[in-house]
């Protein structure tokens, strides 16, 4: 190295971050991201172009492609320790081609399990878990799903040495003294026994740095291994031991009294803003400006963190500050408050309290795959109400405004029914006018024709279909939501999570999500499930134990129409040829105050 190149260097370096602060500038949008956000952003492109020659891994005679190290020490220390699995979304999907690690991941395994109940040390056994949940983190998808079967089949349940300990149970004996503590010994082995050896497992990977957020991710593959088409039948009962194990050490993992409820503004770090945007699943963010007006004022986000993944958001609530319920949601993202009141009275920077009285839930979404079935967001919206009554206290309205995700899927179901003539659907005047609309000459060719319009969403352009659909669609969505049922509770799963948690299905919202998404999951139509604190309780205790969904005259009102129509088959000998139309729901006057 000649005299003076570490200055040449260090001026090069000093010209090209100035160079690269040039251009983040220029490529700012209209609303950039904050401040501390292009600074980190800035930081990691300097970093990643700082570097030295590739290198070589080598972990126990396998040598991993090689990789480059930045300037930074702690960068280089990284591969020899590396994390179990980064957190997403910045880390990437598994790979779909082999990684040719597959019978190390299978060693490793084998190695640890080889020390369970052993004298070794407790750091000996960690790094053997370590190495396991790294060469995982590099296999392709279909070795992570040979990887757990592997995993469900080689540290099943001995079943032979459970039914031999169960032959030796103590029996009563009249001499005996100390049959109760024989019995108490003999019981400790055989729950010893039972317990499958991937439960030890769990546990000790759970232990290490980034073990728990491993374990939640490694539960999203052991689903998709599960409800795979290509599953052999034979694996399915041990991948069902091996999940219902590892579901039951999250769900005590992430038990309510251990997490944690945090409030997202535009302050909040980057890492965590762009996790909030990214993840948002209900009404996708679409750029900065968006997702500042989603954390501003008359705006509240809230996430649910856990101590041992401190920087992955588990659940975000997104909460509207309002004086009405809104019936759509064009109120809600393109304004910043709602539209009864005065734009020009208020400030775009702050809030005015005496304007809030509702809140309103329009998303919330759980983040984690790996932690499905685990209940969460019930939760994190208790929690919020109390935050949200406690910094409005004149705050009476609690509601959502939630999507019907399942609608247009039963709706095809129920129009290809009644295209075979073995279901009516529609009133036969609805069924005559949508000929003439549509310009088709039967009813079986109406059915097959928005079965097509609705499939590419062509129906939303033509005002007379629109206006001729808005009753129909309207009755049969408020049936789809009150009477259908999986295993006696309603098939719609976003209806069932607030009938849990005590809502009522209070009203059912014409065209409210105009948004491809929204129309082409429901048509549009959208539902407010009210929250009324004092009944949340006695609502959510009904719907648990007699099955019976709470919901106002109004919906109640539709769904018991659509059943008088749908139960008039074509084959019952009362039945009209002339089906009636369906009367007007009654008018409900609908105060603060109301219950239902």
């Amino acid at each position: 190295m000649f005299p003076g190149s570490e200055v040449i260097r260090n001026g090069h370096l000093r010209l090209r971050k100035l160079y690269l602060d040039v251009v983040v500038r220029r490529r700012r949008s209209y609303t950039s991201p904050p401040s501390h956000c292009s600074t980190i952003m800035t930081q990691r492109v300097i970093n990643s172009n700082s570097t030295s020659p590739p290198i070589p891994i080598v972990r126990r005679g396998i040598t991993l492609a090689p990789i480059s190290l930045g300037s930074c020490s702690t960068a280089c220390e990284r591969p020899f320790t590396p994390s179990p699995l980064p957190s997403p979304p910045s880390s990437p999907p598994a790979p779909s081609s082999p990684s040719g690690l597959l019978q190390a991941t299978k060693d490793a395994l084998k190695c640890a399990v080889s020390k369970r109940g052993s004298k070794n040390s407790v750091l000996v056994i960690d790094e053997d878990m370590r190495d396991m949940c790294y060469y995982y983190s590099q296999l392709g998808t279909d070795e992570r799903s040979e990887f757990l079967i592997h995993m469900a089949t080689s540290l099943s349940t001995n079943h032979q040495a459970v039914q031999e300990l169960i032959q030796q149970k103590p029996q009563a004996d009249t001499n005996s003294v100390d049959l109760d503590a024989q019995l108490l010994i003999w019981e400790d082995r055989l729950r010893h026994a039972v317990q499958p050896p991937h439960h030890w497992v769990f546990s000790q990977v759970s232990r290490l740095s980034g073990g728990v957020k491993f374990l939640v991710d490694m539960r999203q593959d052991l689903l998709s291994t599960l409800f795979s088409k290509t599953l052999d039948p034979s694996n399915s009962a041990a991948l069902k031991t091996l999940d219902s194990t590892l579901r039951e050490l999250l769900s005590l993992w992430f038990t309510v009294g251990l997490l944690n409820v945090q409030r997202i503004t535009w302050e909040s770090p980057c890492n965590m803003l762009q996790k909030v945007s990214e993840y948002e699943a209900v009404h996708p963010v679409r750029n900065w400006t968006d997702l500042k007006r989603r954390v501003g004022p008359y705006r509240r986000c809230f996430i649910f963190t856990h101590s041992c993944m401190p920087k992955e958001p588990l659940v975000v609530l997104h909460i509207f500050l309002t004086n009405e319920i809104p019936d759509s949601m064009a109120k809600i993202l393109q304004t910043s408050r709602s539209s009864s009141i005065d734009e020009t009275s208020v400030s775009k920077d702050s809030e005015d309290p005496s304007l809030i009285n509702t809140a309103i839930f329009y998303s919330i979404t759980s983040t984690q795959k790996g932690l499905q079935g685990i209940e969460l967001g019930n939760y994190l919206i208790k929690k919020v109400v109390h935050e949200m009554k406690a910094e409005f206290p004149s705050m009476s309205q609690f509601s959502t405004l939630s999507p019907i995700p399942g609608f247009v899927k039963w709706l095809n179901g129920m129009m290809a029914r009644a295209q075979r003539g073995d279901a009516h659907i529609f009133t036969e005047t609805e069924v005559n006018a949508l000929q003439i609309f549509l310009e088709v000459d039967s009813s079986p060719e109406v059915y097959e024709r928005l079965r097509k319009l609705f499939t590419t969403n062509g129906w939303i352009e033509e005002l007379d279909v629109v206006e001729t659909l808005e009753a129909p669609l309207m009755r049969l969505c408020a049936y789809y939501l009150f009477t259908e049922k999986r295993r006696n509770y309603t098939l719609d799963s976003v209806a069932n999570f607030h009938l849990k948690n005590g809502a009522v299905m209070w009203r059912i919202n014409w065209l409210a999500d105009r948004s491809p998404r929204g129309l082409a999951n429901s048509c549009g139509i959208m539902v407010n499930y009210r929250y009324f604190l004092e009944e949340c309780e006695c609502n959510s205790r009904t719907y648990l134990e007699t099955m019976k969904v709470i919901a106002s005259d109004t919906v109640t009102f539709l769904a018991k129409a659509a059943e008088d129509i749908i139960k008039k088959s074509p084959s019952d000998p009362g039945s009209s040829p002339l089906l009636p139309r369906s009367p007007s729901p009654p008018v409900i006057t609908i105060t603060p105050d109301s219950k239902i």
